[in-house]
């Protein structure tokens, strides 16, 4: 067996698919992004890619904050049209249920299993995109999605993302404990 080159155009095989929210002109806007990551320990921090002709560039720098939604499978339909017109066309206030906690730049869904505001914390201008970087402020979900207080991917039913052949996926089944199964490797 040998490895081929498939060439730059590549992804991490699944992404998280979120509901990125912003506030543009005092009214909440919503953008499909798949581009997101948990970008450090202590503060959390979240990177988000966002490229510049998004009308959500401008609203993380008006507001110096952002959210995060994490929608459910259920939620697949509203959540590919935020990804399909642009906040600069079409008015998304009112796609969803809004809410809001300490920033008020950051408008937050209440149909997602998972929300998280964020504070602007830095900016890294890159060729096409901004990846801005916002500190946790808080995260918000329903004790129905919680486990052990823990959250429940199960339970979420989170939608994921494949590129650059453009699929949204479902979680499948557990396969181990992170950080416990390795301890049966024997070199």
């Amino acid at each position: 067996m040998s490895k081929i080159n498939i060439g730059q155009n590549i992804f991490t095989q699944t992404m998280p698919v979120t509901l990125l929210g912003t506030k543009i002109n005092d009214k909440p806007n919503f953008m499909t992004l798949a581009w997101v990551t948990r970008a450090n320990a202590n503060p959390p921090l979240f990177a988000v890619a966002v490229n510049r002709v998004h009308k959500s560039d401008y609203g993380i720098r008006e507001n110096n904050s952002f959210s995060i939604n994490f929608p459910s499978e259920d939620m697949i339909t509203q959540t590919d049209y935020c990804g399909l017109v642009s906040g600069r066309n079409i008015d998304k206030s009112d796609i969803f249920k809004v809410f809001y906690g300490e920033l008020e730049g950051a408008p937050m869904i209440m149909e997602c299993p998972v929300s998280i505001e964020c504070r602007l914390f830095d900016i890294l201008e890159l060729p096409t995109n901004d990846l801005f970087i916002g500190e946790v402020v808080a995260a918000y979900t329903e004790r129905k999605y919680l486990t052990d207080d823990n959250l429940d991917i199960k339970k979420i039913n989170p939608l994921i993302l494949t590129m650059p052949d453009n699929n949204y996926w479902k979680v499948g089944e557990h396969a181990g404990n992170a950080w416990e199964i390795g301890k049966n490797f024997k070199d």
